[in-house]
């Protein structure tokens, strides 16, 4: 290793952190953690990762394919390639924590034929499973069934290697699929799990035709190892210049070590295997064994450069890892082209070559070799000429490497971390459309990564000169960004890319450009066009001066030099363009301290060259003088940088740990720790010898090859063989330390690590007893870096405590928080440097109580201590309890602690004593014993044993109370059985409550749609009312009245009518008359009721006389014996009187009926009929399930579902009017039956048209209609169910399986025709009718004999049985 032989400079004493946070957010600051960027988390390890132009990106994990979109929030499909819902691998394998590439399930995953004219997008896909099988699918969707499939393709091993490539073949014009694969293994237990056919044994690389149905494979189509050759393990393959090339390296699979140069293999693009030859490649500078494992695989097809990461062999230990155990190496295609030889050193072909002949080696670009502790995988690209290597380490770092002229490679810089430190994926996938995105894949998880931090630069002149090809300044957002982030993109000149170079950021200048005048302008790459520039005093707010731009020139802004503006101490310019403004502030405060011209002229100052003096712009000079003394001055702006010793000269590294300076021999022994955090330590101890002996010691730290070494000047020389640094922060990498003396050869003192902050999963236990002393861990990771461990306590403050830490777990005893009462928490924090780390809480308890101890002899030799205490929170371990049993004269044994069981009531402490003789003497001896808890120390004595008198006396005492006990909980649990039943009582009549009120507002609404339906309400005139309420049941005497009652012609009365008035005008005649007919025998209620009638109709237009006579048989009534019971009168119908004042009250009500209450009255009475046919109605028992009656309520109620019917009326003769609507839509239930569907659509007809159809029920039929087919709807056919006890269910609409939208059509039955219901009896359907029980048993009585009802009271809400 080479340094310089300067001495450097002393390094300045650091300055404690203000606070204990700002070292690590600064820490933080400079790597992007990611919080936004979206990740996908699949079921298990991701083995492969491919991305479509169009498709999206597709992840292969366990035995899983996804298909994702390009922002990975959505997956648009997945493949179960083992078995539908499980991901899980297939075989049981524990994955090395660092998997060689190829080493999964996934062997291949390539899309191809994107893009190509007629044809879509395939997705090639091999697996392990199927002896390597293959399959072919389209890019479009991975559910759809493969296209072409094949057995033997790939390595059906995980552990071995697959790499493979699609190319069309010029010759064939076909697709051709070029894979080279490890397909033999050499370990016994992984040979049985597949059995590749005896071609397939010594395959190397073959050639697969994709067009074929199994992706079968020629013979010349083959390439075979060489024989006794061992295995190669096989990396990437790609396409340049007509070749397909496979990198790759000799592996043996049993050791674990690689056995010979990573090489790359070359056979022609073409429809057969024509092997061009082989290279072998060496990346081995700077590592004393070479590096000859090939970890990642990149070509930059721009630049015709390939990109490799190797590493030397660490085996399974990572601590073997050095600062040079992996590099990247570029390498030019065409050397390698020109190297290749047609040598058989690892392959069965035409061999050209000697014997001795070896591989040429090829030799990468010295210039771009970067050498790195711990990289994985790589990815090249060309941006605006430059290209960009993103690179993965392994653990968890995102570098990118931007190559300068002649490809030299600049220091990484870091532009995302996984917080888990999880190894980087081997590949690194771009996003196919956007050139800002990369795809990153760690573990189970893809992320999608900008590439890039601009954020980051704050300035313009940062910005460009970073040299990010991503990154540029956009004006209109005044920041670093993307050039897709940039708005007002259509503006060319809106955006500076790091080809503008920083010299072409925006600058604004304030200088005297005349002796009477300043002069403020602008300088940059822009367009000056439509700028404005304006100068304003900071103090007062006044403006010096204001300027429009001319034409294309920049604005500029001139302030005359006056007396009066030397007060003005700081002015604001601002220049604005179209979209965007830049601003500088000018501080002439103390212009005249300054004593350098270039720094005078630099703040905005004036400089006097004869005086030889800085004074204010807007003041003048000595005005004879004045040209010579405004002489500009050549202005520098350097930036001071720390001396860098890769400038300087160089020396080499030694070997030895030895430095000889003059007669002096130094000499270094160690460093710790070997291990820091990235926030750096201010006390790491370097040993050795004669420390004292030097003027000048430093320590170097060396790398990533192309960064920069830390030359870090020693703090302390302690002694003569101890001496202390203060190392600074850096990023987490492993470098190499080395110490010089007087500036002489830098002696070598190993390795130091920078790693991550530590990070705690988890505290265990997490509670403990107040009096402290018990054994926490903390389990975590790189905890190897803290400096101490602290418990903070909000009165007690910060405790610190001792700790025993590696890296992944500290142990440490609580302390005791014994004056604190009651529980508490306390913050357990970790301090590394001036940092503070919360890592959880612990909480304090009460100490454990213990109860007593029993001592039980199991053996002679061996005695068993049971310690009882109360039951806690507490874990308490065999590292935290010392048990010690005293029996005799004071004598003491040590209990050895066994377990802890714990049960409802008490936890029992098991330990034993063994080795001892007369274990029942000491049983019977012992004391006490004294339980030790970390710092708690408690003696706890014996259970006392109850006497057998004591027993015989308390025994009946307690089943006395145990008795009395049984009684009172007897009574108790009656009492709350009581109350618990009142609450249910209570609770069910609130919901019945609640049902009420719900039903009522459900009424309110069906009212509305009744009045919506039915508009106007059917008033019958007052003949038809008359006659209705005098003769309900419409006997034969209607017919008679057939003149209007209230206009009757007196002169039209013959005599004989004229005598009979006469006589019935007469009162006492007519009550006499009324007397003498109640007294016949055979004078029945049915004629008192039609005498009454027919008596109202005569007196109808004499109601007063009627008044009177109703009057005088009401008194009469009264005075009967037989009404003495006021109760009962009226409610007999023995006498004339009690129909005669019914119909009296009828003609009084009917104008009141009419314009009052008639129409609520018939609203209420159609909302309950519509209510009550909403849902069922049992058409034998005519229980329904909407019913005010409870002895009518429908209790076992049936799903159901609403049925919406479109139905059409037949036009018949009885109803052909021209504006009756014959197309309406019905409302049926879906258990209706067929009778109860026709009055459902009678009553819609009905209240659609105003007047009924013109045909009773039982003359019309229903038909489905289905297309041109037609059936005819049956309460009861040919399909009518029967049931096991010969019950038949009437049909329903159910039955029929109609459908919302059905169309039903009515039509009129042929003559002699009969219905369902007329051949068996007339069952009336009584849909929400509240009939009596005997008109319910009369209807069943009228089913004829051969049908027999069902007796349990049918619960469907159509059921007819025969």
């Amino acid at each position: 290793m080479e340094v310089s032989r300067r001495k450097a400079p002393p390094r300045p004493q650091r300055p404690a952190a203000p606070l204990p946070l700002l070292a690590y957010l600064l820490a933080l600051a400079a790597p992007g953690r990611g919080a936004d960027e979206p990740v996908w988390r699949s079921e298990q390890a991701i083995g492969a990762i491919a991305v479509s132009r169009e498709d999206g990106v597709f992840v292969a994990s366990g035995s899983c394919l996804d298909q994702l979109d390009y922002s990975l929030e959505h997956r648009l499909s997945r493949l179960y390639r083992d078995q539908a819902g499980n991901c899980t691998e297939p075989v049981s394998l524990t994955p090395p924590a660092r998997p060689r590439p190829g080493s999964s399930f996934s062997k291949l995953l390539l899309p191809y034929r994107e893009g190509a004219a007629g044809l879509g997008g395939l997705l090639l896909t091999g697996w392990t499973f199927d002896r390597g099988a293959c399959e072919v699918r389209p890019l479009g969707n991975l559910s759809r069934s493969s296209l072409r499939n094949g057995t033997e393709v790939v390595s059906c091993h995980p552990q071995g290697s697959t790499a493979g490539v699609v190319y069309l073949a010029g010759d064939t014009n076909s697709w051709y699929l070029a894979v080279a694969a490890t397909y033999v293994l050499p370990e016994p237990e992984t040979a049985s799990r597949c059995n590749p056919a005896a071609s397939d044994r010594e395959t190397a690389i073959a050639l697969k035709d994709t067009e074929g149905r199994s992706l079968a494979t020629k013979e010349t189509g083959r390439l075979k190892l060489r024989e006794g050759g061992g295995s190669l393990h096989f990396v990437d393959a790609f396409l340049w210049n007509g070749s397909v090339y496979f990198p790759y390296y000799p592996y043996n699979y049993t050791s674990g070590a690689a056995t010979g140069w990573p090489s790359m293999a070359r056979i022609a693009k073409s429809s057969e295997v024509l092997f061009q030859g082989q290279a072998a490649l060496d990346c081995g500078h700077g590592h004393p064994d070479g590096r000859r494992l090939l970890l990642s695989s990149s070509l930059v097809e721009a630049l015709d450069v390939w990109a490799g990461v190797f590493s030397a062999a660490t085996g399974g230990d990572q601590e073997r890892r050095s600062p040079a155990t992996t590099a990247l190496c570029l390498f030019r295609m065409r050397e390698i082209q020109a190297r290749t030889k047609t040598c058989s050193w690892d392959f069965e072909a035409e061999n050209h070559c000697n014997d001795k002949d070896q591989p040429e080696r090829v030799q990468p670009i010295a210039s771009s070799t970067l050498i790195h502790s711990d990289l994985t995988s790589v990815y090249g690209t060309v941006v605006m000429n430059r290209t960009v290597l993103f690179l993965g380490t392994g653990n968890g770092q995102l570098l990118k490497v931007i190559l300068g002229e002649n490809l030299t490679s600049n220091c990484p810089e870091v532009i995302y971390e996984i917080k888990e430190e999880t190894p980087v994926f081997y590949k690194l996938v771009p996003h196919p459309k956007k050139n800002i995105y990369i795809y990153l894949t760690a573990g189970k998880e893809v992320r999608r990564i900008r590439v890039a931090n601009c954020s980051q630069h704050e300035s313009c002149s940062e910005c460009l000169a970073a040299t990010d090809p991503h990154c540029g300044w956009c004006h209109s957002l005044q920041r670093c960004t993307f050039k897709e982030d940039c708005v007002h993109l259509k503006n060319s000149e809106n955006w500076l890319d790091i080809s503008s170079g920083a010299k072409n950021c925006p600058q604004i200048y304030l200088f005297r450009s005349s002796k009477d005048k300043t002069t403020v302008t602008v300088v940059g790459s822009f367009s000056p066009r439509h700028s404005e520039c304006m100068v304003r005093n900071v103090d007062t707010g006044r403006m010096l001066c204001k300027d429009k731009s001319v034409s294309n020139e920049t604005c500029t802004c001139s302030i005359p030099t006056r007396a009066t503006y030397k007060d003005v101490l700081v002015v604001n310019v601002t220049f604005s363009f179209s979209s965007w403004s830049v601003s500088r502030r000018f501080n002439f405060t103390n212009c005249s301290s300054l004593r350098e011209c270039p720094v005078c002229i630099g703040t905005g100052c004036a400089w006097c060259k004869s005086e030889r003096k800085c004074i204010h712009p807007f003041t003048a000079c000595d005005p004879s003088d004045y040209k010579r003394n405004q002489d500009p001055c050549p202005v520098a702006f350097e930036k001071w940088a720390p001396p860098k010793t890769a400038g300087g000269g160089r020396f080499k590294e030694k070997t030895s740990n030895r430095t000889t300076q003059g007669l002096q021999v130094f000499y270094i022994k160690s460093i710790e720790p070997q291990k820091i955090s990235t926030l750096g330590k201010s006390n790491v101890i370097v040993t050795g010898a004669n420390f004292t002996q030097a003027s000048n010691i430093t320590m170097i730290l060396k790398g990533t090859s192309t960064c920069d070494k830390d030359v870090i000047q020693v703090s302390h020389v302690l002694n003569d063989t101890h001496m202390k640094f203060s190392l600074p922060s850096s990023r987490k990498e492993m470098k190499d330390v080395c110490i010089q003396f007087d500036g002489g050869n830098c002696s070598s003192v190993g390795h130091l690590s920078y790693i991550a902050l530590p990070l705690c999963s988890l505290i265990y236990p997490a509670t403990t007893w107040i009096s402290g002393g018990q054994n926490i861990t903390i389990m975590g990771r790189n905890f190897d870096v803290i400096d101490n461990l602290i418990i903070s306590h909000e009165l007690k403050g910060n405790i610190n405590v001792s700790e025993y830490c590696m890296a992944t777990y500290c142990r440490f005893l609580a302390p005791s928080l014994k004056s604190s009462k009651g529980r508490t928490n306390v913050t357990v924090k970790l301090r590394v440097q001036e940092t503070y780390l919360d890592c959880g809480s612990l909480q304090y308890l009460d100490d454990p109580r213990f109860t007593g101890y029993r001592a039980e002899p199991e053996v002679d030799t061996e005695l068993e201590v049971k310690i009882q205490k109360e039951n806690d929170n507490f874990n308490i371990s065999k590292k935290d309890i010392e048990i010690t049993l005293f029996h005799g004269e004071n004598e003491q044994l040590n209990c050895s602690f066994e377990n802890i069981t714990r049960n409802q009531d008490l936890t029992t402490i098991f330990c034993k004593i063994k080795g001892i003789t007369a274990a029942n003497s000491i049983a019977t001896s012992s004391k006490k014993v004294r339980v030790k808890l970390g710092n708690l120390e408690l003696y706890v004595e014996r259970e006392s044993v109850i006497s057998t008198w004591y027993f015989l006396i308390g025994l009946p005492v307690l089943l006395v109370i145990v008795i009395f006990a049984a009684v009172g909980v007897t009574r108790h649990k009656s009492k709350e059985l009581s109350r618990k039943q009142s609450q249910q009582l209570e609770l069910l009549e609130s919901e019945l409550r609640k049902e009420i009120r719900d039903g009522f507002a459900e009424l309110q609404m069906d009212k509305l749609d009744v009045v919506d339906s039915f508009g106007t309400v059917p008033f019958l005139d007052y003949k038809h009312f008359a006659l209705r309420t005098f003769f309900p049941e419409s006997g034969g005497f209607t017919h008679i009245f057939t003149e209007d009652m209230h206009n009757r012609d007196a002169n039209n009365k013959n005599e004989s009518l004229s005598a009979l008035d006469a006589l019935i005008c007469n009162k006492s005649f007519l009550v006499t008359v009324i007397h003498t007919l109640e007294k016949q025998k055979n004078f029945s209620v049915k004629d008192r009721c039609l005498f009454a009638s027919f008596l109202t109709i005569a007196l109808q237009t004499k109601l007063v006389y009627l008044t009177s006579i109703l009057e005088v048989l009401t008194r009469d009534l009264m005075e009967q014996c037989s009404n003495m019971q006021p109760k009962l009168m009226l409610r007999r119908t023995e006498s004339v009187v009690e129909k005669l004042l019914t119909n009296w009250m009828s003609v009084c009500l009917s104008g009141f009926l009419r314009e009052t209450v008639g129409e609520p009255f018939y609203l209420l009475v159609t909302t309950l009929n519509q209510k009550i046919n909403k849902g069922p109605v049992d058409v034998i028992t005519c229980k329904a399930l909407y019913t005010l009656n409870e002895d009518w309520l429908l209790w076992q109620v049936p799903e159901f579902s609403t049925v919406a019917l479109t139905v059409t009326f037949e036009k018949i003769p009885e109803n052909e009017s021209a504006d009756v609507c014959r197309n309406i839509s019905v409302n049926v239930l879906d258990c209706d039956t067929i009778g109860q569907a026709k009055e459902k659509i009678f009553q819609a007809f009905l209240s659609k048209n105003g007047s009924p159809y013109g045909l009773q029920l039982n003359e019309i039929g229903l038909e489905l209609q289905v297309g041109t087919r037609h059936k005819e709807l049956l309460d009861i056919d040919s399909s009518s169910v029967i049931l096991e006890d010969g019950i038949t269910k009437l049909n329903t609409i159910g039955h029929y399986e109609i459908s919302n939208g059905s169309t039903i059509k009515v039509f009129k039955k042929i003559a002699n025709f009969t219905s369902d219901f007329t051949r068996f009896g007339s069952i009336p359907r009584c849909a929400g009718k509240e009939t009596s029980r005997e008109a319910q048993v009369q209807s069943k009585r009228n089913v004829s004999d051969k049908a027999a009802v069902d007796q349990g009271g049918s619960s469907l809400c159509a059921r007819k049985t025969f």
